[in-house]
């Protein structure tokens, strides 16, 4: 009988919070990418359209680096991915104040991705301490 293929993710709390952050970074992005997709009137790009695909690049990347942290057998590779969660976690928070200063509709949503992120983090701090 061939395992489930839900058999190889972990069901920690921190990793399904990750997938939670992934998928509603992607909705946001998506308000943005719509106000922002067209050029400005002088042929530029928006400045804030960068800051979209960095906070669903940045957070697709966060339960990727759990799981290599919980797979670690040493703890210097563990604190290695450990480091990167916290990177990705701070960048993303940034990121989200840089948008909520656009003129998009998508803003009003980056309250709900921050407040996400605050409870992330809380559970990261439990999560370093038992690995």
């Amino acid at each position: 009988m061939l395992p489930t293929a839900h058999s190889h993710f972990p069901q920690s709390a921190i990793y399904k919070k990750a997938q939670e952050i992934f998928a509603l970074s992607r909705n946001i992005s998506q308000y943005f990418v719509h106000d922002f997709g067209t050029l400005n009137e002088d042929g530029s790009e928006h400045e804030h359209i960068y800051f979209t695909g960095d906070i669903v690049q940045q957070s697709i990347s966060l339960a990727p680096e759990i799981l290599k942290a919980e797979q670690q057998s040493f703890s210097e590779e563990k604190q290695k991915h450990i480091a990167s969660v916290t990177r990705l976690t701070n960048s993303l928070y940034r990121n989200c104040e840089r948008l909520e200063r656009s003129n998009s509709n998508g803003k009003d949503f980056l309250p709900i991705l921050r407040k996400e992120l605050k409870k992330f983090s809380k559970l990261q701090r439990t999560w370093m301490l038992t690995l």
